[in-house]
């Protein structure tokens, strides 16, 4: 991610980072964001697959595998390097802008300290 470039939806952001921990198939990776947002993440089954076609055709993530449960095709996705890449910087951009205002709120002589 470019400096200056705007940030990740808060959907996306979450959807990379679960998958930081290894492939995922569709439902794991509902759970897995419901519960990384604490429960403020909810996809539901058509958006969270726009969002990976989305993802995929941009290089972020990749089809793992495939594979037949009860008849019907499981895909399991993972992180590409450019992946792992975007969800660091989009952490790292977003822990240093909460530093301002945390700094600012902690600091001596703060309205809020």
């Amino acid at each position: 991610m470019a400096k200056g470039s705007p940030a990740v939806s808060e959907p996306t952001y979450f959807i990379l980072a679960c998958l930081l921990d290894g492939p995922l198939h569709g439902h794991g990776i509902i759970k897995q964001t419901l519960e990384l947002s604490e429960n403020r993440v909810k996809l539901p089954v058509g958006t969270l697959y726009g969002a990976l076609d989305r993802l995929a055709a941009s290089g972020l993530i990749t089809v793992d595998r495939e594979e037949i449960v009860d008849g019907r095709p499981r895909r399991y996705f993972r992180l590409t390097d450019e992946g792992k890449g975007l969800v660091t910087a989009e952490a790292l951009r977003m822990q240093q802008a909460s530093s301002v205002v945390t700094g600012r709120i902690l600091r001596p002589g703060s309205a809020f300290s």
